[in-house]
């Protein structure tokens, strides 16, 4: 079993989730955006041990804060193998286009579709789903789904940035839509949703 806390942050307001196997202790943060005081005191209030950086994809404001956070923490950074040429690169993950730079830092764990790894004892699976960017991913434990910018309440991400594709966000959007069962979605961006309400309203899973 999992807890979960979002904190919204950067400028666009992105959702950052910080996971912890309740068995264990051991922490995951999907997604750090950006410089987060609120995070980075959870993290030290649960023991200061961050194990995982889990990125959904390379965009800047969904990477921004990691490599404070390998810095200060040392995590294993994971994100789809696909994506790895796109989080270095300051015109694809859109950092040179608003004028910022992103700390360095490295993926250690380049995920292959439907990898499985634990967090402690909770199992995670990442599978790829691509179309907002050519890596994006999702990652699935414990009944719920971080979706990161595939799938939104009653929406879905853009497909007009480099190497976005929307008949891949389709496909990919469908592949979600034919999981097996209900499923918590805690998206990028905005507010959670489940996939069933996603089946039912969502104009891009009819």
């Amino acid at each position: 079993m999992i807890k979960i806390a979002c904190f919204v942050i950067g400028m666009i307001g992105t959702n950052c989730y910080l996971l912890e196997d309740e068995a264990t202790g051991a922490l995951a943060v999907i997604d750090p955006g950006d410089h987060c005081d609120e995070l980075m005191k959870a993290i030290d209030d649960r023991g200061g041990k961050l194990d995982y950086i889990l990125l959904t994809h390379g965009h800047y404001d969904h990477i921004i804060g990691a490599g404070e956070l390998c810095d200060r923490y040392h995590p294993t950074v994971c994100a789809s193998k696909q994506e790895v040429a796109l989080i270095a690169e300051p015109s694809w993950n859109l950092s040179k286009k608003h004028g910022l730079t992103i700390q360095p830092f490295t993926v250690d764990k380049p995920l292959s579709d439907n990898e499985t790894f634990l967090l402690g004892e909770t199992e995670i699976t990442f599978i790829l789903t691509p179309g907002h960017t050519m890596g994006s991913g999702c990652y699935i434990a414990d009944g719920c789904i971080f979706s990161g910018d595939t799938l939104f309440c009653t929406g879905i991400g853009r497909t007009d940035f480099p190497t976005s594709s929307m008949r891949d966000m389709m496909r990919s959007v469908s592949r979600l839509k034919n999981l097996k069962g209900d499923y918590d979605v805690y998206p990028g961006h905005d507010r959670f949703t489940t996939l069933d309400r996603e089946r039912k309203y969502n104009p891009y899973m009819q």
